[in-house]
């Protein structure tokens, strides 16, 4: 096992703008054998609540504040198939009550929640907004409707499945434009491939804030192995489109993904920080320089990107990304752009 890393600039301040709580034990007890591999990297935290989050971002790194986004977790069966995501906020609203008690010091985890609606409900995804946003107080920021897909079934594989062409489809962007009467975020995950369905989601709703996650997920596994050098100029292409929107903003992360293949090989606790870095660089150098330094936030994607590493050498990673960057740069790509997208910059009290 290698020995941890000593920390960067362990006075940073950060707000990880997007990681998950969940209880998968049951759920991924219920998938064949063998399991997809992400699966195998989910099962590794597959109860990963409070107490395990905690110990993460208390190994080193200044994490102030963070924003919990959804991931199907404590769904509320005893309400309607439609309105039990509301059981997600609940919870986490409790968590956030837990960390704002002061007993855990100057740190507030989920001051900012992200839930899921369905919004192919079209205007009646209304009522599920208004719904989490009782649920979830001044700490509900938004959502995220995933809609990450692809033609071969095992890049993904069945859990990860989304529509294909979703955030086309007529009914979806109905829900959609809900959103901007709540004054209300959307993230959005998709595959490298799909990068355009974002960017013309984007140019039909120019005032609604998107946050584009991952980096937009190049793909280095399954029929994509191997093949992340000959996509990559497909990539930066839709990056550089995408930012013409002055409307999205992109998260610098999730490359540790099993997706990705950066590293190809996980779990794994023995690459470095500086060998993942050089990994993402060509990625986050990229998105910076398309984006600009005040519409790029830095994030953990915790537990998922467990398959590079500890939340330290995650963190390590994405700090030796950063180290070209000025004072002012670093502290709006680790704290500043997060806690004004979402709308906590109360957090940045604390530093």
């Amino acid at each position: 096992m290698t020995p941890p890393e000593a920390i960067i600039e362990p006075d940073l301040p950060i707000i990880d703008p997007h990681h998950h709580l969940w209880d998968l034990r049951a759920l991924l007890d219920s998938f064949p054998e063998p399991l997809h591999p992400f699966l195998e990297t989910v099962s590794l935290s597959a109860h990963y609540t409070f107490d395990q989050f905690l110990a993460d971002t208390s190994s080193g790194h200044r994490i102030i504040g963070t924003v919990f986004m959804e991931c199907g977790a404590f769904y509320d069966t005893s309400r309607s198939e439609a309105m039990k995501v509301v059981g997600e906020v609940e919870f986490v609203r409790g968590v956030a009550a837990q960390g704002a008690s002061g007993l855990y010091g100057p740190y507030r985890p989920c001051a900012g929640i992200v839930g899921h609606a369905d919004l192919r409900l079209g205007a009646e995804a209304g009522d599920v907004l208004d719904a989490l946003a009782d649920a979830g107080g001044p700490r509900f920021k938004g959502i995220r409707h995933a809609g990450a897909w692809d033609a071969d079934p095992s890049v993904l594989g069945p859990a990860f499945h989304h529509p294909e062409g979703l955030y086309r489809d007529a009914a979806f962007r109905e829900g959609f434009a809900e959103l901007g009467k709540r004054g209300m975020t959307f993230d959005a995950w998709v595959l490298e491939p799909q990068l355009g369905d974002v960017i013309d989601l984007a140019r039909a709703f120019p005032d609604q804030t998107i946050v584009l996650d991952h980096c937009g997920t190049p793909l280095g596994s399954a029929c994509y192995a191997g093949k992340l050098d000959e996509n990559f100029e497909r990539w930066r292409g839709s990056i550089r489109e995408l930012a013409k929107c002055q409307n999205v903003v992109v998260k610098l992360g999730g490359l540790a993904m099993q997706f990705c293949g950066m590293p190809a090989e996980g779990p794994t606790d023995s690459v470095s920080s500086e060998e993942l870095a050089q990994m993402w660089r060509p990625y986050v150098d990229t998105c910076i320089e398309a984006f600009g330094p005040d519409r790029a936030m830095f994030e953990s994607n915790y537990p998922v990107d467990k398959w590079a590493g500890s939340y330290a050498t995650v963190w390590n990673a994405l700090k030796r990304l950063a180290s070209g960057a000025s004072d002012e740069e670093k502290r709006a790509l680790f704290a500043g752009n997060a806690a004004r997208v979402y709308d906590i910059e109360h957090l940045l009290e604390l530093t």
